[in-house]
C-alpha cells in the first residue's frame, strides 16, 4: 500500500533536510534550497499518504522495530489523523514557499541553517503527534515539536524581551507536557501498556477518566492556547518569523485540539459535565480573546489573540458534540464535531493568510504598529485584498469559509437548546450568545485592523514599501481562494469531513448517516447562494457604473472641511480611538491604562499633546506573574547548589543513581 510508505518517506525527507541544514548553516543559499526542498517533498508525500487513505475509506498501520523502553514505533492513519495530516502538510507546503523569500532577507544578518532545520523538525514532529499510537512515542514527538518551535520563536530573540518570550513559551509548554506525562502514565498503569489500542479496549473507572480528562484539558489546552492557559501565545507568535507564526497559529496549536478529540474517542461515552466544562472554557477563551485582540496596537499580536478566540470557538463545537454524546443524541454530536473540525481547517486557512499578510506588511514597511501604518492598499493591492478576504472570513461573514463552520455550531446549539434537558440546554444558549458576541466584536476588530493599515492617508512607514516576490504573493492568493471556495461550496467539504467526525464517536456508538445533516446543509446552501448572488449584484452595479462613466470626465471635490483645507495623517483614527468606544462597554472586565499629556499653551505644537492606552492581559498580570515570582522567591535557596563545580554535579548524579538502585531493590524484594 502506498500510504504507509509515503508517510515513512515523508518523515525521512523532513529529518534528512533538517540534518543537512544543521551542517550547512554557514551557507545561506544551500540551507534555503535544501530546507525548502525537503519540506516541499515531505509535505507532498504526506498529503499523498493522507488523501489516499481518505479516498479509500480505510486506515493503515505502520509498525517499525524499536529498542526504546516502553515505546514502539507504532503509527496509524485513520480518518481523524488523515484530516490533521492534510492540514499540517497542506499549509506547511504554502508556508515553505513563502518562507523562502521571507527568510532570504536575513541571509546577511544571521545563519539560515538553524531556522530551516527547526522548521522541518517542527513539521515532522507534528506528523508524529497525529499518527502515533503509543504514549511514549507521542510524548517524544510532542517534546520535539515544543523544542523546534522554541528555536523558531527565538530566531529574532537578540533582545532581553525576545529571550523572555522564548523562556515563557518553553516554561508554559513544559508545564503542559507535565500534565500529559501524568495522563499517559495513568493510562499505562490502568491498561498495562502505553499503546492506545490497549486503553481503547480497557474499561477504566469514572474517577480515572475524570483525572485523565482534566490532565488532557490542561496539557492540550496549554498547547492550543485555551484561556487561561494561553499566556505564552500572544507573546510567542508575534516574535517568530511570519511564516512560522502562520504555522504555529494555523497548524501547531491544533495538535492540542487533536489531543482532546483523540482522548474523547478513546474514553467511551463521556459524562455531560465534560461538555459543560468545555463550553465554559470555550466561551471564556473566545470572548476574552476577541476583546484582548480589539485592544491591541501590534498587528501580529492582534492576530495572535484571535487565535485564542478561534480556539475557543472550536472548543465550543467540541463541547456541543460531547453534550450530544452524553445525552444520547448522535445527530447533535455529529453537528458539533463537524463544526469544530471544519473550523480547525478554516482557521488554519484564514489565520495563515492573515499572518502571511502581516509578514508582507512588515517586510514592506519595517513595522507592525497599527498607528504607524496607513494607505497601503494603493501600494500593496494584492496583499490588501487578500488580507480583506481573510478579515471577512475570520469575522464569520458569508459567503466565506468562517461562516460555514460557525453556522454548523449555531444550528447545533439551537437544536440542543430545544432537544436537551436542563442544564445542558442552557449551555447551548451560552454557545449562541458567545458566537453572536464574538461575531460582532470580530467585525469591529478587523474593521479597525484593515481600515487603519490599508485605508486613509499614508503615514511615514509607507515610504519603504516595495513589490512582493511571487513566492510570497501566491500562497496568500491560494489561501484567499480557499476561503472563497469552501464558503461557496460547503456541502462537499462537510461530506468530506463526515468520516473524520465519525471517528471521534465511541466504538459502540452506531454510525450516524449523512442524511441527518440534509436539512442543515440545505439551509446553509441557500444562505451562501443568496450571499453570493448579492456580491455578484454589487460587482455588476460597479461595472455598470464604470461603463456609463467611461466616456465622461469625472472629478472629485472635498466637502465642507470645517476649516481644515489639507488633512494630515494625524487627523485620522488611530487604533486606540477606533476601539475605545467599544472597549469602554467592557471596562469592568477589561480595564485599560490610559496616559494623556496636556498642553497649557494656546497654540500647542504637534508633540505637546499625546494620548496612549494599554490593555494588559490580566491573566498574566494578576495570576501568572505573581505565581512565578512567588515560586522564584521560595525556591531561590536551591541556587546555592548551582555553583559551577563539576565534581559536585557528578556527586549529585551518583547519589541519585544509588537512591534509585536502593528503591528498585526494595521493590523487587
Amino acid at each position: 500500500m502506498a500510504g504507509p510508505h509515503f508517510l515513512l518517506w515523508s518523515e525521512l525527507c523532513f529529518l534528512c533536510a533538517a540534518l543537512i541544514c544543521c551542517f550547512a548553516s554557514s551557507n545561506a543559499r544551500l540551507a534555503s534550497i535544501v530546507g525548502a526542498a525537503g519540506s516541499i517533498i515531505g509535505c507532498v508525500l504526506g498529503l499523498l499518504s493522507a488523501t489516499s487513505m481518505l479516498s479509500m475509506g480505510t486506515s493503515f498501520t505502520l509498525n517499525l522495530p524499536c529498542t526504546i523502553p516502553l515505546a514502539s514505533l507504532h503509527f496509524k492513519v485513520d480518518a481523524l489523523s488523515a484530516l490533521f495530516l492534510i492540514l499540517i502538510d497542506g499549509l506547511s507546503l504554502l508556508f515553505t514557499l513563502y518562507g523562502v523569500s521571507y527568510l532570504y532577507e536575513y541571509r546577511s544578518k544571521r545563519s539560515l541553517g538553524g531556522p530551516w532545520c527547526a522548521f522541518n523538525l517542527l513539521v515532522a514532529s507534528m506528523g508524529v503527534v497525529v499518527t502515533s499510537q503509543n504514549g511514549v512515542l507521542f510524548l517524544i514527538g510532542w517534546e520535539l515539536m515544543a523544542l523546534s518551535s522554541f528555536f523558531l520563536v527565538m530566531f529574532e530573540g537578540d533582545s532581553n524581551k525576545g529571550r523572555d518570550v522564548g523562556i515563557t513559551y518553553l516554561i508554559a509548554t513544559h508545564l503542559g507536557t507535565l500534565f500529559l506525562l501524568v495522563m499517559f502514565i495513568l493510562m499505562a498503569v490502568s491498561s498495562g501498556s502505553f499503546e492506545f489500542d490497549a486503553f481503547r479496549t480497557h474499561q477504566p473507572s469514572r474517577t480515572l477518566l475524570t483525572t485523565l480528562f482534566l490532565c488532557a484539558v490542561i496539557g492540550f489546552g496549554t498547547k492550543a492556547g485555551l484561556m487561561p492557559f494561553h499566556v505564552w501565545l500572544p507573546e510567542a507568535h508575534p516574535a517568530a518569523p511570519s511564516h512560522v507564526s502562520a504555522l504555529m497559529s494555523g497548524v501547531m496549536i491544533k495538535t492540542g485540539i487533536y489531543g482532546i478529540l483523540r482522548l474523547i474517542s478513546l474514553a467511551g461515552m463521556p459524562p455531560l459535565w465534560w461538555g459543560w466544562l468545555l463550553i465554559g472554557m470555550g466561551f471564556v477563551s473566545a470572548v476574552g480573546g476577541v476583546l484582548f485582540a480589539l485592544a491591541q496596537h501590534d498587528l501580529k499580536k492582534l492576530l495572535a489573540y484571535h487565535s485564542v478566540e478561534n480556539i475557543g470557538i472550536i472548543v465550543l463545537g467540541i463541547g456541543l458534540g460531547v453534550l450530544g454524546l452524553g445525552s444520547g443524541s448522535p445527530p447533535l454530536a455529529l453537528t458539533g464535531f463537524l463544526g469544530a473540525l471544519l473550523h480547525v481547517i478554516n482557521h488554519g486557512i484564514f489565520k495563515g493568510l492573515l499572518f502571511l499578510g502581516a509578514g508582507a506588511i512588515f517586510r514592506a514597511t519595517g513595522t507592525r504598529q497599527l498607528d504607524e501604518l496607513g494607505g497601503l492598499l494603493k501600494k500593496m493591492p494584492a496583499t490588501g485584498y487578500c488580507f480583506l478576504i481573510g478579515a471577512l472570513a475570520i469575522s464569520g461573514l458569508p459567503p466565506l469559509n468562517g461562516f460555514v463552520s460557525e453556522f454548523l455550531i449555531y444550528i447545533g446549539s439551537f437544536r440542543g437548546g430545544i432537544e436537551l434537558a436542563q442544564p445542558s440546554n442552557l449551555f447551548c444558549f451560552i454557545i449562541i450568545l458567545g458566537l453572536t458576541l464574538i461575531g460582532g466584536l470580530a467585525c469591529a476588530c478587523f474593521s479597525k485592523a484593515f481600515g487603519i493599515v490599508f485605508l486613509g492617508e499614508p503615514r511615514q512607514a509607507v515610504s519603504s514599501s516595495h513589490t512582493l516576490p511571487p513566492a510570497m504573493k501566491w500562497p496568500m492568493i491560494i489561501l484567499a481562494g480557499l476561503c472563497i471556495a469552501i464558503g461557496v461550496f460547503p456541502v462537499p467539504i462537510v461530506r468530506f469531513l463526515l468520516p473524520c467526525a465519525s471517528q471521534i464517536f465511541p466504538v459502540q456508538q452506531p454510525e450516524v448517516p449523512f442524511s441527518a445533516m440534509t436539512s442543515t446543509l440545505n439551509l446553509l446552501t441557500h444562505i451562501t447562494a443568496t450571499s453570493l448572488i448579492l456580491l455578484l449584484l454589487i460587482f455588476f452595479i460597479f461595472r455598470l457604473r464604470r461603463l456609463f462613466l467611461g466616456n465622461r470626465k469625472v472629478t472629485s471635490e472635498v466637502t465642507w472641511d470645517c476649516g481644515y483645507a489639507k488633512p494630515t495623517p494625524r487627523m485620522q483614527y488611530t487604533a486606540s480611538s477606533f476601539a475605545q468606544s467599544i472597549l469602554q462597554l467592557f471596562q469592568p472586565f477589561l480595564p485599560s491604562h490610559k496616559a494623556l499629556s496636556r498642553s497649557l499653551t494656546y497654540f500647542p505644537g504637534s508633540e505637546s499633546i499625546s494620548f496612549s492606552s494599554h490593555t494588559p492581559d490580566h491573566f498574566q498580570q494578576s495570576f501568572y506573574w505573581p505565581l512565578f515570582h512567588w515560586v522564584d522567591k521560595r525556591f531561590s535557596i536551591l541556587r546555592r547548589f548551582q555553583h559551577g563545580k563539576m565534581q559536585v554535579y557528578v556527586l549529585f548524579i551518583a547519589a541519585a543513581l544509588i537512591a534509585l538502585l536502593i528503591w528498585q531493590l526494595g521493590a523487587v524484594q
